[in-house]
């Protein structure tokens, strides 16, 4: 009954974890919603100084920083829980040990 009740409880701070990494990831995300919509708000304000073709290249090389940034946060999130599931099996492990 109390290892249940510690197993639930590191569930819940691993919950907790996750909700926390997912909140920062979608607030990252809004900025970067945000940038782009200035982005492209500035573009079509622009008097036309600047072409077209490589306004179209730089929006390109921006998304992709974006991508490249979402996949490396994607990995870390996926690390870290990777890690936490691991520490709770070898718990468990000396838990069953005891």
């Amino acid at each position: 009954m109390l290892s249940r009740l510690q197993e639930l409880r590191r569930e819940e701070e691993t919950l907790l974890r996750v909700k926390a990494a997912l909140h920062d990831q979608l607030n990252r995300l809004r900025v970067e919603e945000l940038a782009l919509q200035s982005m492209i708000r500035s573009r079509e304000e622009a008097d036309g100084s600047v072409s077209s073709s490589s306004a179209v290249e730089e929006m390109h090389k921006t998304l992709g920083q974006m991508d490249n940034e979402a996949a490396i946060n994607q990995t870390e999130l996926h690390l870290r829980l990777q890690d936490h599931e691991e520490e709770e099996e070898e718990e468990e492990e000396e838990e069953s040990d005891s």
